[in-house]
């Protein structure tokens, strides 16, 4: 009977290591799984955060290539700028000798003499006016017009009843434009 009792003692404890055995192998199981998953979460928030780094780097890049043609614009507009109005400090320079020539041609001429000299002054004036106008210099137009504080300097008020309210009476001074840039003012007389 003792070898009956060691074949189901034995009996016995092979099934308690096979037990054993496949209780370690569902928990090893188990551990497979979960290391798997925490692979599987790992992965899905590595690629979130790469996703998200791409993201950012493409709304930079978007951003610098919007910046980049804004510059590109503004420089463009810049330099149309510049030579459109490249003329403008040459002509401010030189409307004060504009201002004398056409007080110099007001002058009555009293011999042959002067009257030659006045046609020539005349002549040399006309030319001047006419590389101006090419440049696109142009008077400002006053008498008759409403006062505009962006083409008319005040300088004098009146009250006339011949005239309407606000309306310019006189020149005392010409105005002058480069296009649509005032140069300078025309300083005028104003009804009020």
């Amino acid at each position: 009977m003792s070898n009956e009792k060691n074949v189901a003692e034995q009996e016995e404890t092979v099934d308690t290591i096979e037990n054993v055995e496949s209780d370690a192998e569902i928990v090893d199981a188990d551990d497979v799984q979960v290391e798997e998953a925490e692979v599987v979460d790992e992965s899905a928030a590595k690629i979130a955060a790469l996703q998200a780094q791409l993201d950012e780097t493409e709304n930079k890049m978007l951003r610098a290539q919007a910046d980049f043609d804004n510059f590109r614009r503004r420089a463009r507009l810049d330099q149309e700028a510049a030579q459109k109005y490249r003329a403008q400090s040459l002509v401010s320079e030189i409307l004060p000798a504009l201002d004398n020539f056409e007080r110099a041609l007001q002058i009555e001429a009293s011999n042959d003499q002067t009257k030659s000299l006045l046609q020539g002054m005349n002549m040399v004036y006309n030319q001047l006016v006419q590389a101006l106008q090419n440049e696109g210099v142009e008077t400002i137009k006053s008498v008759g017009e409403q006062f505009d504080p962006h083409l008319h300097q005040a300088v004098m008020q009146v009250e006339d009843e011949n005239y309407d309210s606000n309306s310019v009476i006189e020149e005392l001074q010409k105005g002058y434009k480069l296009k649509d840039r005032v140069i300078r003012p025309a300083m005028v007389k104003v009804n009020q």
